[in-house]
Parts: C-alpha cells; sequence; structure tokens
C-alpha cells in the first residue's frame, strides 16, 4: 500500500484544466511534439527526453493520476513508462493518500480509491462530520453514508473490544509467571 502526505494539486472530479499547465501541452510558444511521450520500447533518448520534461511539470502528480484513475496504459504519463506504471495499476485501488483525504474532508471533489474512501468515512466519523456532509462528500445517500457510520463504528468498537482480549491474556499470562518470591515480603 502507499500511503503519503505530501501536499499537491488534486485533480477534482471531471477537471481537466490541470492538461493546460502540463509541460507537454504543445502551444505557439511551447513547440513540444506530443509523439516524444509514445517512444517505441527500445529509445532510449526519446524516453529521456520525454521524462525530462515530465521532471519540469507542475501537474505530473495530476497526469499520473489520470493515467491511472483511468486506466491509461500507453505512452509516458505522469513521468512514468508505460512499463513503470504497471504494477501502479494493479495497486491502485489500495492507494492510500492522505492528502487526497484531506482535500476530500475540505470539501474538493477528488477521485478517490477505495482505501481513500474509508479513510474519509474513518475521519469523518473521528472527526464528528454529519451524516449529511459525508453523504455530500463521497456523494451517496444520507442513508448510505449513515450505514458507513454505523459499520465504523462497530469496527471500532470491536477493534477496542479485541485489544482490552488481548491485554487481559497478557496480564493473566504476566500474573501465572509471578512466583511467591517475585513479590517480597513485607517488613
Amino acid at each position: 500500500m502507499t500511503t503519503t502526505t505530501s501536499p499537491v494539486r488534486h485533480r477534482s472530479l471531471g477537471d481537466h484544466t490541470w492538461q493546460d499547465q502540463a509541460v507537454c501541452t504543445p502551444t505557439e510558444y511551447n513547440l513540444v511534439d506530443p509523439e516524444v511521450f509514445f517512444p517505441g520500447p527500445e529509445d532510449a533518448a526519446t524516453i529521456v527526453t520525454a521524462k525530462t520534461l515530465c521532471g519540469q511539470c507542475p501537474v505530473v502528480r495530476a497526469c499520473l493520476d489520470a493515467a491511472l484513475e483511468t486506466n491509461d496504459t500507453h505512452g509516458i504519463r505522469g513521468g512514468l513508462t508505460e512499463a513503470e506504471r504497471e504494477h501502479l495499476h494493479t495497486k491502485i485501488a489500495d492507494r492510500l493518500d492522505y492528502s487526497r483525504v484531506n482535500a476530500t474532508l475540505a470539501g474538493r471533489d477528488i477521485h478517490l480509491t477505495k482505501a481513500e474512501r474509508r479513510a474519509v468515512v474513518l475521519a469523518g466519523y473521528r472527526h464528528g462530520v454529519r451524516v449529511e456532509r459525508l453523504a455530500w462528500l463521497l456523494k451517496i445517500t444520507d442513508e448510505h453514508a449513515l450505514k458507513l457510520y454505523r459499520e465504523t463504528r462497530r469496527a471500532i468498537r470491536h477493534r477496542q473490544i479485541a485489544e482490552d482480549a488481548a491485554r487481559a491474556t497478557t496480564a493473566n499470562e504476566t500474573a501465572d509467571q509471578l512466583g511467591r518470591d517475585d513479590f517480597g515480603t513485607a517488613a
């Protein structure tokens, strides 16, 4: 699982304006050949050129997120080749980026993975976010948000019960190991 907390500009739902800021977008002042980003696997010089441009791009993270979220497996996106992104595509549902979770809780419409959605629910529950607000943030019904809060409350309660049972077992094992001499004598 990948976990990050770095502040970045996240792509909002339906937002493609980040592409206007991309270094790879050709303009009359920025004459970039888009074909540079679709090199053959053996074309090392073109791959280096494309990655160098990506390294200068202010929206490289948004580009990578878009490629992963749309399952785009062609060309160099977000500074990574198709082969470099391949393992990320399989793990995208488990990505947990707390900056994305925090941006969502702040009201931004962020593309979230399953792990990030669960983190939003947990953080919302712990911080007392109203059910209606959670529903709005996750684009779900109030009933579904209430169900998620109930499941979260139940999971927290069960986790606490399991931790208490483990502590009690450890305490009992420790007490069983102590002998009479371990307590000393009264003076």
